[in-house]
């Protein structure tokens, strides 16, 4: 073979080389994406070949920042599990499964009251198996906790106090302040105040709303718990909660921008806000150098969001999704991230946790000055799912109507 012919046989053999290579990779992609496109929402990405799992977190948005760094590290250490978290206040949450318009692996809503208002709409239709399973890992069971406070102007914190006995804030009290037409004189306070502005959010588009109505009205009837639907038609108790629910300037549907319109507004706004102790402890701090300081007081019953947590017993889930559903859950239980609870102003759902640490920023050592404490009064018994529902019911065809 002469040199010649060698020349072009090499020349062909390259060039033939070249075609196969970009044949297998494929065309290279010259499109940048539009500003604005919308990354994916989930969180994990694997590192590794394999199947990935993907878990959906439907959780309330109270405990957000707790859940999202969490999850960061979560990712890291299982990389075959990808998680989707989508933020939900409680009952629309609890509305769009309900519905069929969420479908999540996981759901943990703000509270067990709300759960078992939807376990309760759902049992209805009898074709359906139970939501949720009522015993091991898959049941609903408590991430982290907190109670129900007031968060109050100090210095009509102390008029409140002193006005209702010199213990904690009562419900019939307030009742008494906001439907006066003298206002805070009524109850000892400055007149310069004007009328007594109590704040909570719309309970049914909110957590809190519907918890601050549960205790007002088990006051009212003197009650911890075994609330029935024959106390919520009670002609004396439905006129009692009217009138205290005028006094409510207005109905925000989240709690956290409810409560950073007190501190934004000062006490023009409200006087006295109903909140979780979390958020709380979140913004107490930030009144300072506004509007004066901001006193947490705790009722003298109260209830928990004990914030649970369960794996869904719907046919959407999958036996691969159970399971790694249950991974997330164990790494959420798991006695450093409960720890980590602390930082956001949440309660340890592990009992083994203490609540008081070395650490200055601790939040039950650094505010205690605001009246924040360890110790919390008694905690009502959450009702069944329809005393809840029809509680709800009430509120939006009764107590409300003629604002």
């Amino acid at each position: 073979m002469t040199p010649r012919v060698l020349i072009v046989v090499g020349f062909i053999a390259a060039l033939g080389g070249v075609l196969y290579l970009t044949s297998e990779r494929g065309p290279r992609s010259t499109e940048v994406p539009e500003a604005g496109t919308p990354l994916p929402t989930s969180v994990s990405r694997p590192s590794r070949p394999g199947k990935v799992v993907d878990v959906t977190f439907l959780y309330s948005t109270e405990k957000k920042d707790w859940v999202e760094a969490a999850a960061r590290d979560f990712e890291r250490t299982h990389p075959s599990i990808r998680l989707t978290l989508v933020g939900r206040g409680s009952l629309e949450a609890a509305q769009a499964i309900l519905e069929g318009r969420e479908q999540p692996t996981v759901w943990s809503p703000a509270d067990s009251a709300v759960l078992r208002m939807l376990a309760s709409d759902w049992a209805t239709d009898a074709t359906r198996r139970p939501l949720f399973a009522e015993a091991g890992e898959q049941a609903p069971r408590p991430l982290v906790i907190t109670p129900l406070v007031f968060v109050v102007w100090a210095d009509r914190a102390e008029v409140l106090r002193k006005a209702s006995g010199g213990g904690a804030v009562s419900w019939k009290v307030l009742q008494k302040a906001v439907t006066s037409p003298r206002g805070w004189p009524a109850i000892g306070g400055k007149g310069e105040w004007g009328l007594v502005k109590l704040g909570h959010t719309d309970p049914t588009r909110s957590n809190s709303g519907l918890q601050a109505l549960l205790l007002a009205t088990l006051e009212y009837h003197g009650k911890r718990g075994g609330l029935t639907v024959e106390d919520l038609l009670d002609p004396g108790y439905q006129d009692w909660m009217k009138a205290l629910e005028r006094g409510v300037t207005r109905f925000e549907a989240s709690t956290g921008t409810f409560m950073a319109d007190m501190v934004r507004f000062g006490p023009s706004r409200y006087d006295i806000a109903v909140v979780y102790e979390n958020l709380a402890i979140a913004q107490v701090s930030q009144a300072q150098g506004r509007w004066g300081e901001l006193k947490v007081s705790y009722p003298a019953l109260t209830l928990w969001s004990d914030h649970p947590a369960a794996v869904l017993q719907g046919d959407w889930v999958t036996p691969a999704q159970k399971e790694a559903a249950l991974e997330w859950l164990r790494y959420l239980h798991s006695r450093p991230v409960q720890e980590r609870a602390l930082q956001f102003g949440f309660r340890p759902a592990d009992p083994a946790v203490p609540l008081k640490t070395e650490d200055p920023d601790n939040p039950f050592t650094r505010l205690a000055s605001h009246g924040v404490q360890v110790d919390v009064p008694p905690v009502a018994e959450v009702p069944e799912g329809p005393v809840v529902r029809d509680l709800l019911m009430l509120w939006s065809r009764v107590l409300t109507s003629g604002r």
